[in-house]
């Protein structure tokens, strides 16, 4: 079926899927541009201003910033909840955006406990912001809509714009509007998130009209709901800083496993609910939902151990000029805007002739790659090292496989939640996929700092954490194949 035959009639389209579909692409595009500008200097920053530059310091970076991202999507469950039963997507997005641009301009204190809050109240609004905005790209296809799926890729390359940008345009106004050195001045990394953070909120204001019913409040739900939201997250806020400031990421482990097992639950409950078939589709979400723990796990590295690989060990100097640190951020996305067209129409393509692979198949590819993508730093850190570093390139290149790993399961999870979940909890399945992150991203943090151990990371340290990397991926990818067949039986032909 083609998308013309696919559009229903009257819909307003641009490029052959709903107009509505651009301006959440450019919602998400700012509040990416916020998160991305403010995550790869996360742990630099922690370092420079809390440990005075000492490597001793990574670990506690690595770990710190693997639990901040991990609680970033824990509470993606609560903000799925309050959208579904409360709010309603459109103002959880709203009320969302609010709260983590006043914790973007937080973490601009140099002080570490209001650092740490500051992150905490970041957490919370990306919570309320961050599932249900995916969500909403969901709503705007009719069940069976065969551009579902390429209007999730063209939703992810809206993040991946952000996230392209962020980092080029943060660090060079970092470099450009003082006269000290760029690492002294994270502030104006931070402050300039906050902005696009206020940029995507307006963004978002203006646009909702077009949105018509789509995301509005359940019925009955007025300001005595809304002021039950806002409650909820200045409880939650204190929480979370409890958690990154006391707890530490090895309890947090814990709690977020215990959660993940409370929400298959309720899922599996939902399911049975609704019969033998809605049981059966929940079952192979949560299947998928544990192999993209280990493909975050691992893809995660790019602000932690990868972060001090590229300012310790890589060889940043082309003839007098040093690439800085913070623009290796921008190689994933830069690899996303050029190959996410290109693997739509390869999908696309493969659909045509019947032969697109499973939505479990096209997960064991996005595992493999993310192997296959260490192999390149396994060879560089045990050939190529020269003085204690190695080229430019190999990191470079690490990012591109990557990337094409993610193509193959990030975008087609956001699309396989919104077909698999029960009807009545899109949003808390939603919650539930970036819970699974959530998972995979702590466990970066804790792998990152193991990387580092005590006294900060060396060749030998990262060549070792990079190998099990490829082990452990590959195998699990050649897993995830071999048993493709059975998870696809569980999802009853949805594609």
């Amino acid at each position: 079926m083609t998308d013309a035959a696919a559009t229903p009639a009257g819909e307003k389209t641009i490029l052959g899927h709903p107009r509505q579909l651009w301006m959440l692409f450019m919602t998400e595009f700012w509040e990416r541009f916020s998160f991305y500008g403010m995550r790869w200097a996360l742990t630099l920053y922690i370092v420079a201003q809390f440990f005075g530059g000492d490597p001793s310091g990574q670990a506690y970076a690595s770990r710190t910033y693997g639990a901040f991202l991990a609680l970033v999507y824990a509470t993606s469950i609560f903000g799925g909840y309050a959208a579904d039963r409360l709010i309603g997507y459109q103002r959880s997005i709203l009320l969302g955006a609010l709260i983590t641009a006043a914790g973007l301009f937080m973490i601009t204190i140099p002080n570490q406990q209001i650092f740490l809050a500051g992150l905490a109240v970041v957490i919370t609004g990306n919570g309320l912001f961050k599932p249900n905005i995916s969500t909403m790209v969901g709503h705007l296809y009719a069940p069976g809509d065969p551009r579902r799926d390429r209007g999730f890729t063209i939703f992810y390359m809206g993040i991946n714009a952000g996230a392209l940008v962020a980092p080029l345009v943060t660090g060079w106004l970092a470099s450009t509007l003082t006269d000290t050195p760029m690492a002294q001045n994270y502030k104006i990394v931070f402050i300039t998130t906050g902005i696009g953070m206020i940029i995507s909120f307006l963004w978002f204001w203006f646009g909702r009209r077009q949105l018509g019913e789509i995301g509005r409040p359940p019925e009955g739900s007025g300001v005595g709901k809304t002021a039950i939201v806002l409650i909820g997250a200045a409880i939650c806020a204190p929480i979370v800083y409890l958690l990154l400031s006391r707890v530490g990421a090895d309890l947090i482990q814990y709690g977020l496993s215990a959660m993940f097992v409370i929400l298959a639950i309720l899922m599996i409950a939902e399911g049975v609910r609704e019969g033998n078939v809605q049981r059966d589709k929940v079952l192979a979400m949560i299947a998928l939902f544990i192999f993209n723990i280990l493909f975050w796990c691992f893809f995660e590295q790019a602000g932690s151990s990868f972060n001090f690989l590229a300012e310790n060990i890589v060889n940043r100097d082309l003839g007098g000029w040093e690439f800085p640190v913070g623009w290796f951020q921008s190689v994933n996305p830069i690899a996303i805007v050029i190959l996410a067209p290109i693997v739509t129409m390869i999908w696309a393509a493969l659909s045509s002739m019947n032969a697109e692979p499973s939505v479990p198949r096209k997960f064991g590819m996005g595992l493999i790659l993310n192997g296959l993508s260490f192999t390149v730093l396994m060879f560089a850190l045990s050939s190529l090292v020269s003085n204690g570093h190695i080229p430019l390139w190999p990191l470079m290149l690490t990012y591109v496989i990557q990337t094409l790993g993610e193509l193959c399961l990030s975008p087609i999870g956001l699309s396989m939640v919104t077909k698999l979940a029960p009807v009545r909890s899109v949003g808390l399945a939603m919650g539930g996929w970036f819970l699974s992150i959530s998972i995979g991203n702590n466990l970066s943090g804790i792998f990152a700092g193991s990387v580092s151990g005590e006294t900060g990371m060396t060749v030998a340290s990262a060549l070792h954490g990079f190998t099990f990397s490829f082990y452990l991926l590959v195998g699990a990818g050649i897993v995830l194949f071999l048993i493709s067949p059975f998870i696809a039986k569980l999802m009853h032909g949805v594609k």
